[in-house]
């Protein structure tokens, strides 16, 4: 069975961002439902490309979300980034690396982010790989 793109968004959401990966899409659903369904399609369109694993794509998205200084969305991808394999080593060595691209309060803001994500997956339980 051929999936369309807003099946196949949602179920690469899924396996990059992990179960919290309709809440974004879900809060659109009663003001711009068109626009979560373009996320989904163009979130499956991107991530389902094989020229870099997920891991590099998240890596590529928390220094973006970073540099742009996107806080909302760097704590979603630094949770999919954990999904996917990252450490909170990789995590923390990224976000450091940014301080000579995005200068330090981008930086700054990142590691704050980070802290609270690393602080919710413990309690969580989830724990992380570091």
């Amino acid at each position: 069975m051929v999936q369309n793109r807003l099946e196949r968004g949602l179920e690469m959401m899924d396996r990059v961002v992990g179960p919290s990966a309709h809440h974004v899409q879900d809060s659109l659903a009663d003001i711009a439902p068109d626009l979560g369904r373009l996320l989904a399609e163009y979130f499956g369109d991107i991530y389902g490309r094989s020229g870099l694993d997920r891991k590099s794509r998240e890596i590529v998205t928390v220094a973006a979300l970073t540099a742009l200084g996107k806080l909302p969305q760097l704590k979603v991808h630094i949770k999919a980034a954990i999904h996917v394999g990252c450490t909170e080593e990789e995590i923390i060595e990224l976000l450091m690396q940014m301080v000579l691209y995005a200068g330090f309060p981008a930086s700054l803001n990142g590691v704050a982010i980070a802290k609270e994500v690393f602080c919710e997956i413990n309690q969580e339980g989830e724990g992380t790989n570091a």
